[in-house]
């Protein structure tokens, strides 16, 4: 496993880069976890509908090949792309889906914010019910791309611009949940294990 932290990116070219890994890999290429931050975009995944942009004003609209809906990046929002064969790790969908759920789960608690998955609406949720991380995958030819955004420490304001997800649930984020809020370096660090541990991956490369 390497672990890829390449700051911060525009959506539309890592978009590329990573269609390209996928058509590229092979049965001996590693998988990869890509830990980053996007220039403010909205995406609109496969279910998304134009409704749920609401005022996109100045920040562009990128249509994406990810399932799920609208959401947005942003500077202090924390991208993971999960690159993984699938086959090789011998998990379907709904297990990488829970893995990450879990991970994200687990590196909340390690700053003590209570916080579980729905079944019904992919994602992580605090105890009140306002959305904290959301996820959204392709898989093509049993290798999976895109992955999870979790809001650490970002401008909030763009979210009142669209509809999430389509669910019309508040968006809330790491750092207005704790007292002394951690640099999002550190929080991609926990992050990065706990998905790397939940993969099966006990050692790693971080590059």
């Amino acid at each position: 496993m390497i672990v890829r932290q390449l700051g911060l990116q525009e959506y539309s070219v890592t978009f590329d880069r990573m269609k390209a890994f996928n058509e590229q890999r092979d049965k001996n290429t590693a998988d990869e976890i890509w830990i980053l931050e996007h220039k403010p975009v909205f995406t609109q995944g496969q279910a998304g509908k134009e409704e749920y942009i609401l005022l996109p004003g100045d920040i562009p609209v990128i249509k994406s090949d990810r399932g799920g809906h609208v959401t947005y990046h942003g500077p202090g929002q924390i991208t993971a792309y999960i690159l993984i064969d699938l086959k090789r790790l011998k998990i379907g969908v709904r297990d990488l889906v829970t893995l990450i759920e879990q991970a994200l789960v687990k590196t909340l608690a390690h700053w003590q914010v209570s916080a579980a998955p729905r079944r019904e609406a992919p994602g992580v949720y605090i105890d009140n019910g306002d959305k904290i991380a959301s996820l959204g995958l392709r898989i093509r030819k049993g290798c999976s791309y895109h992955g999870l955004n979790f809001n650490v420490a970002m401008d909030m304001s763009p979210w009142q611009r669209i509809n999430p997800c389509g669910l019309s649930i508040p968006m809330t984020q790491l750092a207005d949940l704790v007292e002394k809020p951690p640099g999002i370096d550190q929080v991609s660090a926990v992050l990065a294990a706990n998905l790397c541990a939940g993969l099966g991956y006990n050692d790693y490369e971080i590059i």
